[in-house]
């Protein structure tokens, strides 16, 4: 074989182990992509009681989020957003997905042959919270139960005692974001790259917590504040949600009761938390937005 043909084997070589890398490997670099934005930062969030704390993905904090908030809606306790978390965490790591046993899909992957609702129902989350939450709460004294017991009276599952494993993480983060405890959710974000409105933001926490009046300002920068005024009840539950959503809707700052989280404020690859700041007001809760990125012309 000639040098000129060892050089054409070689670089075809080169070029299907590239592109095998890159098809194979597509979710890895969908998933690492982001922490390529943020070298040395520990990305996720954090639910902490006591000396302990506990960890989600970003994207499992969202959905954890919706979930707790949803109990919260409904009148419902922190004990039943953490039964919601655990079931969730067993059935599905928290995340939306489109498959699994037989045909069970969503958070919980609740099944449309067994009256959950359609497909297209049960991957909405918030219909599939509601769903869980429906059948929870028909359940005589499931607050005196175990995590575990009163997860498999909903779900009927072939593995009766697996929920069990989640009960401490599915607590820790029920409290935080069901605001049993203030300032107990950190999350360690990339700098951001997106930017919503207020109005989007308002939106969607309104799908969830219903309506939270709110107004606006805007900074030479081209950033908005977002002022809303809540009361002690919902407060921490409002703080904590905008905080574990803050990466979709571009949130660089949320201050409340005299606490303020700071997307920069990050030290050996985690962000510090909530940070003492002068409140003007103790029930108003502020919450600053990324500057949206220039319109190409």
């Amino acid at each position: 074989m000639s040098r000129a043909s060892r050089r054409i084997v070689a670089w075809l070589s080169v070029a299907a182990i590239s592109a095998g890398l890159l098809i194979g490997g597509g979710v890895w670099l969908s998933n690492t992509f982001r922490d390529a934005l943020a070298p040395g930062l520990s990305l996720g969030c954090t639910a902490t009681v006591g000396e302990t704390s506990y960890r989600l993905a970003l994207d499992q904090s969202q959905n954890a989020a919706l979930i707790a908030a949803v109990a919260v809606q409904r009148g419902m306790p922190a004990r039943a957003a953490s039964i919601a978390l655990a079931t969730a965490l067993q059935e599905s790591k928290l995340r939306n997905i489109d498959y699994g046993d037989l045909d069970s899909v969503g958070l919980f992957q609740q099944r449309p042959s067994q009256d959950w609702g359609t497909v297209e129902q049960i991957m909405d989350p918030l219909y599939s919270a509601n769903a869980f939450y429906d059948v929870l709460a028909k359940v005589p004294g499931y607050v005196d139960m175990s995590i575990n017991d009163a997860a498999q009276i909903v779900q009927r599952s072939g593995y009766p005692h697996a929920y069990a494993q989640h009960e401490t993480l599915s607590r820790a983060f029920a409290s935080a974001l069901t605001g049993q405890t203030p300032q107990a959710l950190n999350c360690t974000l990339p700098p951001a790259t997106v930017a919503s409105t207020p109005e989007a933001m308002a939106a969607a926490m309104a799908s969830v917590m219903g309506q939270v009046p709110f107004t606006t300002a805007a900074a030479a920068d081209g950033s908005v504040s977002v002022l809303m005024d809540v009361d002690d009840a919902a407060g921490w539950t409002t703080a904590h949600w905008l905080l574990a959503n803050a990466e979709q809707f571009g949130i660089s700052q949320i201050s409340y009761a005299g606490k303020m989280w700071d997307r920069t404020a990050n030290e050996g690859g985690h962000n510090v938390g909530w940070q003492a700041v002068s409140a003007a007001d103790p029930g108003q809760l502020s919450v600053v937005m990324t500057a949206a990125p220039p319109v190409n012309q």
